[in-house]
């Protein structure tokens, strides 16, 4: 499928098609060529940013009787990896992915990471070309008319469940900071550290970002167990 044909397709007046060609751009196509071209990674933030804000303005509504906690894993299921590929499949965005030539024979097209990243930056994208209007349309027609589905999957969020725990004794936030990138572009591992002020909670390796978060999540979940952690942090 063309990506013209694509973006007619779920009805977005497009008017900067290079945005939308970069939002659909693998490392290991970028690589490949010598033009100077830019991969999916910005608009990946930038979409990531536009999912936090229009999924948790959604929630607050639809929801006027949870908590916040209640608010915020509902969110996490919403966003986390597996959920976003999901929406990613049910657009189409494999057909219009631009890859490199190991990337597609190692299957990257239907790879849960490389998806859920370009859901993001699709999102992202579109609020930049189009606006606002546009990208929660996308949102409509994917996140949205899951919220009442919030349990299709039996995935533990460690993110979630850390950072209740954390708030629950401390009122902090965890934050999650990149310490290493190894790898082939087409194969790539990250290590990310799950940090709350200047300690370390845990570190975690992963295919994709996503992943490694959740692996940090988790180690941090595991070493916490192993201590008083409400005696840790009292002043």
């Amino acid at each position: 499928m063309k990506l013209i044909d694509f973006l007619n397709r779920h009805g977005i007046p497009y008017q900067n098609l290079a945005l939308y060609k970069e939002a659909f751009t693998h490392a290991s196509y970028v690589n490949e060529r010598r033009e100077m071209i830019n991969d999916y990674e910005r608009l990946e933030f930038m979409g990531d940013a536009v999912l936090q804000l229009y999924v948790s303005d959604f929630l607050f509504k639809k929801f006027p009787n949870e908590s916040e906690g209640q608010l915020t894993t509902h969110r996490a299921k919403l966003v986390r990896e597996e959920s976003l590929a999901r929406f990613a499949r049910e657009l189409g965005i494999g057909e219009v992915l631009f890859l490199g030539v190991g990337e597609e024979k190692n299957g990257g097209r239907d790879r849960e990471s490389v998806l859920a990243n370009v859901y993001e930056s699709f999102i992202g994208a579109v609020y930049l070309d189009v606006g606002s209007k546009y990208a929660r349309k996308i949102l409509e027609e994917t996140i949205y008319k899951h919220a009442n589905d919030l349990d299709y999957e039996d995935i533990t969020d460690y993110k979630t469940k850390l950072q209740e725990l954390i708030q629950a004794d401390t009122r902090k936030t965890v934050n999650y900071e990149l310490l290493n990138t190894s790898g082939p572009s087409n194969a790539p591992e990250f290590e990310i550290a799950a940090m709350m002020d200047d300690m370390c909670l845990g570190v975690g390796k992963g295919t994709s970002k996503k992943r490694a978060e959740q692996k940090a999540a988790q180690d941090a979940l595991a070493k916490l167990a192993k201590t008083d952690f409400k005696a840790k942090n009292e002043v």
